[in-house]
């Protein structure tokens, strides 16, 4: 009887957790989460930012997962501590920044959980560094480090201190590239605006 109730458990959790897909392929993605496929291609629309941008930065900010924190430091190499930061979820946007966005955008609304808004969030803060710092909006790389270090810091540079994050910033350029070119061969590819 427990061995039935055990599996019966570890069925329903099965069923709860978010299906698994490879975070890798654009069409394995939007195959797997179609919405997904509407929800950015509504954010290059409205901020004019590539889908492939979007999800090379949530690839590699949460791999593609909902809940998604910094990891806690250890106190005395056991105890939890505090998180290195306030990211949260796909976008990793700290509390700050997502209150920015949400009075900047008038989305009460939004939840960092929530695919949709995470790409809206993206599409708005690369609208500004755009407005802000001149970098095209196809210049994934000096998006993702004024991204990863605020407009301040991309302003003073402070990425150059930083030799992992330059390599960082590379592999989400790499990435948001093989997305574009991947989406060409998507077997729902119609009229995209990729």
């Amino acid at each position: 009887m427990i061995k039935f109730i055990l599996v019966i458990c570890f069925f329903l959790i099965g069923c709860v957790t978010d299906r698994s897909f490879n975070t890798a392929n654009i069409c394995d993605i939007f195959k797997t989460n179609p919405k997904w496929k509407s929800y950015t291609e509504d954010t290059k629309n409205k901020w004019g930012v590539p889908v492939s941008l979007q999800l090379s930065f949530i690839k590699h900010e949460s791999s593609f997962k909902r809940t998604a924190r910094p990891p806690r430091k250890k106190v005395l190499g056991i105890i939890p501590g505090l998180r290195a930061s306030s990211a949260y979820g796909y976008s990793q946007a700290l509390d700050g920044t997502w209150e920015e966005y949400i009075q900047a955008t008038g989305n009460s609304n939004a939840d960092r959980k929530n695919f949709r808004d995470a790409s809206d969030f993206i599409g708005w803060y690369v609208d500004g560094s755009y407005r802000l710092l001149k970098l095209s909006k196809n210049d994934v790389y000096n998006h993702y480090l004024a991204y990863h270090e605020g407009r301040g810091g991309y302003q003073k540079k402070s990425f150059n201190k930083k030799k992992w994050l330059l390599d960082v910033a590379q592999k989400v350029e790499r990435q948001a590239k093989d997305y574009s070119n991947q989406i060409k061969k998507c077997k729902f590819h119609k009229k995209s605006v990729f």
